[in-house]
Formats: structure tokens, C-alpha cells, sequence
């Protein structure tokens, strides 16, 4: 499984762009998006996904 940004919640501040193990996010249009091919959930990196942990909006970085 993979994790989308909730784009109305995006404050585009761009946190999750920088941690994202896999450069899997990027900016594109008005708001970060997650490519789903790209995304492991940060297995093998970290013990949770990244976005979720360092953005500063609850529930905005969600499984997909």
C-alpha cells in the first residue's frame, strides 16, 4: 500500500518532500502529491512513514 496527500488539508509547507526516503513527493501544480509507485510506507528506512510524522497537519498524509 502506498500514501496520498489530502489535498485540501496541504499546507504546502513542504516538510514531507525532504523526508520522504524515496523521493516519492513532489510538488506539482498547487500542492504536494505522493507517487504511488515510489511509495513504500518508508519500510526498510524507518519504523513509520515519514509524511505522516513530520506533517504538521494531523490526518493529512493518509493510506491511500
Amino acid at each position: 500500500m502506498a500514501y496520498k496527500i489530502i489535498k485540501s488539508q496541504c499546507t504546502v509547507c513542504g516538510a514531507c518532500e525532504f523526508e520522504c526516503p524515496n523521493a516519492a513527493i513532489k510538488f506539482k501544480g498547487d500542492t504536494y502529491i505522493i507517487d504511488q509507485d515510489k511509495c513504500t510506507e518508508c519500510e526498510g528506512h524507518f519504523d513509520a512513514p515519514q509524511c505522516v510524522a513530520v506533517c504538521p497537519v494531523p490526518d493529512t498524509c493518509v493510506p491511500a
